[in-house]
């Protein structure tokens, strides 16, 4: 099995990042959305980042507009029946993720490859809502999708070793450097991290240090590009809480349980960036302040 075209679907943050990574790896990369008007959205991202890419010469002006003639933006599924990978990037809904699938699954030959982008839902669970399990496998990128290398390519019990085999090689011709993981919560990198910022916030609960003193703690102490709280409010409170019901569902365990000030403050509206205030106040985008909790 050879990938030659390559489907997306979802063009928001992540969708939009993998299509571009798609088309600069050489793949001609059909991307779907809902709507004209998110596809256009999307597809002007993408357009963006590009030019960026040229004003800083990483690309030429001809390099640049074959990425850009790989694209295709669509809002019917039945664009997407040629495609031998095709990448969900959508909602991170089980029911909506199954339904996609499903409906994909009555489209695409059953050589077509399903992956989904899930940084948290069970692989398995997802593929249970297609014929194809043995032809399913988890790609999971990392934001932002042009910048980041890693890409977590996880198997179920039920994926096919040639399949899967197929998928890391993928992985690492869109550029990426791909790790290898089974179908546990959390893959192998919120396995790790999620733990580590619930308990930051514990941390912080117990006045162990402030926001601010954790923060450079871990940065300076350890190394960390950035501290557990400026990361926390990157990553979005709401998108942590969400992650870490997912893993305590599966695992019970308390190091996954949310902890009641996490709770809180997505109650409170307090998102981290996205919503101006987290665990620091964004009224100044360019010098947050660490809030007093």
């Amino acid at each position: 099995m050879a990938i030659q075209r390559v489907g997306v679907v979802g063009c928001g943050l992540m969708g939009a990042g993998i299509a571009q990574v798609s088309a600069q790896s050489g793949f001609p990369t059909v991307v779907r959305e809902v709507s004209t008007e998110l596809v256009d959205k999307g597809i002007k991202s993408i357009e963006k980042n590009l030019a960026r890419l040229l004003d800083k010469g990483v690309i030429t002006g001809a390099a640049k507009s074959e990425i850009r003639g790989r694209l295709i933006g669509t809002t019917s599924l039945q664009d997407l029946k040629d495609c031998d990978v095709i990448i969900e990037a959508i909602i991170e809904q089980l029911p909506a993720k199954r339904e996609l699938f499903t409906a994909l699954d009555g489209i695409c030959p059953a050589s077509t490859v399903f992956a989904s982008n899930t940084s948290s839902l069970t692989i398995t669970e997802i593929a249970a809502s297609t014929r194809r399990p043995q032809r399913f496998v988890g790609l999971h990128f990392f934001n932002p999708v042009p910048v980041m290398k890693l890409v977590e390519v996880v198997k179920t019990i039920a994926t096919d070793p040639e399949v899967y085999e197929e998928m890391v090689a993928f992985g690492a011709k869109l550029g990426k450097t791909p790790v290898r993981a089974n179908d546990r919560g959390g893959f192998i990198v919120n396995r790790l991290l999620v733990p580590y910022l619930l308990d930051s916030i514990r941390a912080l609960e117990e006045s162990v240090g402030s926001v601010l003193d954790i923060d450079n703690s871990m940065k300076l102490g350890c190394g960390y590009p950035m501290g557990p709280f400026t990361l926390l409010d990157f990553v979005g409170l709401d998108t942590t809480l969400y992650i870490s019901q997912i893993m305590f569902d599966e695992f019970k365990e308390k190091r996954f349980a949310a902890p009641p000030l996490l709770k809180r403050m997505v109650l409170a509206g307090w998102l981290g960036k996205k919503s101006g205030r987290g665990f620091y106040d964004y009224a100044d985008p360019a010098n947050p302040k660490p809030m007093q909790l």
